[in-house]
């Protein structure tokens, strides 16, 4: 995954608006309690990542 297609799915389920300030701020235990931006700026993979953002808001499955 692309990192524009993971901000698109971002912008798509918490607004452009809020997905960044979220991505800042909202640490997630499937990341180790790291927040998306930080585990993106360790260099994870931005697939990984959106699987922890997608558990974490308990997205259905066709948004996997």
């Amino acid at each position: 995954m692309r990192l524009t297609e993971f901000w698109d799915r971002m912008d798509h389920h918490l607004g452009p608006a809020y997905s960044r300030t979220w991505a800042e701020t909202q640490a997630l235990s499937e990341l180790g309690g790291r927040t998306v931006v930080e585990a993106l700026a360790e260099g994870e993979h931005a697939k990984t990542i959106w699987r922890a953002v997608w558990a974490h808001l308990q997205l259905p499955p066709s948004e996997r």
